[in-house]
């Protein structure tokens, strides 16, 4: 994954998520769009077959596929998306995720303020 955003969180400015990847011929390539504090926002490319083995994050997130299609695995259920299909996923929920073709897919995680301590 690059260190640095596509995008600043300090300026209003547009960027391409339809541009090829790189070297995501038998792999999963991240890149950073867009990281504010409790924001991070994150396009991933996935090659055919690749997956993402169990795994939770303490963020709510949306998924958004771009292109291509996968499989979600949660505890209790299977979710295959498609190009279009956005998915919700609370804080710490245990998850998967195969690509069954050429995939990419927009994630946005939003991290609550901390709460201050008393």
């Amino acid at each position: 994954m690059s260190s640095s955003a596509l995008l600043a969180p300090d300026q209003a400015a547009v960027c391409s998520l339809q541009a090829p990847a790189q070297n995501v011929a038998h792999g999963i390539v991240s890149q950073a769009v867009l990281t504010a504090p409790g924001l991070r926002v994150t396009l991933f490319r996935f090659a055919a077959g690749q997956e993402l083995s169990e795994h939770t994050t303490p963020a709510r997130a949306l998924v958004q596929v771009l292109a291509g299609a996968c499989e979600f695995t949660f505890p209790d259920r299977k979710q295959v998306m498609n190009a279009g299909d956005l998915l919700h996923m609370p804080p710490k929920l245990p998850h998967a995720v195969r690509a069954l073709e050429d995939l990419t897919i927009l994630i946005t995680q939003a991290t609550p303020p901390a709460k201050p301590v008393a």
